[in-house]
């Protein structure tokens, strides 16, 4: 069970510090990604990055 928080805690580190460089290359900006404002905050519900990410990771998983 300890590997797997690792290994969660990794994911998200990598995920953060990619963040910035994946707003470049126009992730978070696409058709199905959505954001809005409620309650005073900032809301932001990544659907279609997410699929094209999951996809993207399910093959280079295959290839290696």
């Amino acid at each position: 069970m300890i590997r797997w928080f690792f290994v969660i805690l990794l994911a998200l580190m990598l995920i953060n510090g990619l963040t910035p460089l994946l707003h470049k290359l126009g992730f978070g900006k696409l058709p199905g990604d959505f954001s809005f404002r409620l309650f005073g905050r900032d809301w932001f519900i990544p659907l279609t990055t997410t699929i094209l990410l999951s996809l993207l990771a399910s093959f280079v998983a295959k290839v290696i």
